[in-house]
């Protein structure tokens, strides 16, 4: 069977509510490891946020503080940098990964102790990325995870990791809920295979483009050169800060 790679585009447009979503993978070129994480919300606490970048972090703050009703789950640091790991996430796991890895530990082993969103009755998966630089684009390898419950109470929780090296023009495509609904039901199967372009911008571009307008908060990519290390970066917020 032939190696499928989809348009993210077109994945994005047939899906109202994918709510967050982490892309991760090598430009076309192979001189870039780049990666994707945007946010939706339907309510007015979720929609109330935009993403700021202090440094290499990126955080999700209130839009406007005063009509925050419940910071738990909504603020947080989706991207941290530890050495040359890149965490990404879509909670405060982000910082249970930077932690494992500052004291010596990997990913899978930051992530065995965390489970999905105590949300009930979603139950928010808990999605996550680490990219590792390295000094040649050779070497370029990532890291996925997927954290669910096992069933409807929430009782259990099923953990899921994958593992790439990184191919010129391939990434994968990784996000909470497989489609709006109520409950909304999570994300299903492995990591979707996407093209990946060479430019930061049409990569940014195309993924804001075509998320639901009604849903979608905020977007940050980012692009490392794998020979020097430089990095780009493109922040969307809707409400326009």
């Amino acid at each position: 069977m032939p190696y499928i790679r989809k348009n993210i585009g077109r994945i994005l447009k047939n899906n109202a509510y994918p709510g967050r979503g982490i892309v991760v993978g090598k430009s076309s070129s192979g001189r870039k490891a780049m990666f994707a994480y945007f946010i939706m919300g339907r309510s007015e606490n979720s929609r109330n946020r935009v993403f700021t970048a202090y440094g290499d972090e990126i955080r999700t703050e209130p839009f406007d503080p005063s009509k925050v009703t419940d910071p738990s789950l909504i603020l947080y640091s989706p991207v941290k940098v530890v050495g040359k790991n890149v965490i990404v996430t879509n909670g405060d796991q982000t910082d249970t990964i930077e932690q494992a890895l500052k004291e010596g530990h990997c990913f899978r082993h930051g992530l065995m102790g965390r489970a999905f969103e105590p949300d009930a009755p979603n139950f928010t998966p808990r999605i996550s990325a680490l990219l590792h630089l390295p000094q040649k684009a050779t070497g370029f390898v990532y890291e996925m995870s997927i954290l669910k419950s096992a069933e409807k109470t929430g009782k259990k929780c099923n953990r899921f990791f994958f593992v790439y090296e990184g191919v010129n023009g391939t990434g994968h495509f990784l996000h909470t809920y497989e489609k709006n609904g109520d409950p909304l039901p999570s994300f299903q199967g492995e990591p979707e295979a996407v093209i990946m372009p060479n430019d930061l911008n049409e990569f940014a571009g195309e993924i804001w483009e075509n998320l639901n307008e009604e849903n979608k908060i905020s977007l940050v990519c980012r692009a490392y050169d794998l020979k020097t290390g430089e990095s780009e970066q493109v922040i969307f917020n809707k409400n326009g800060r």
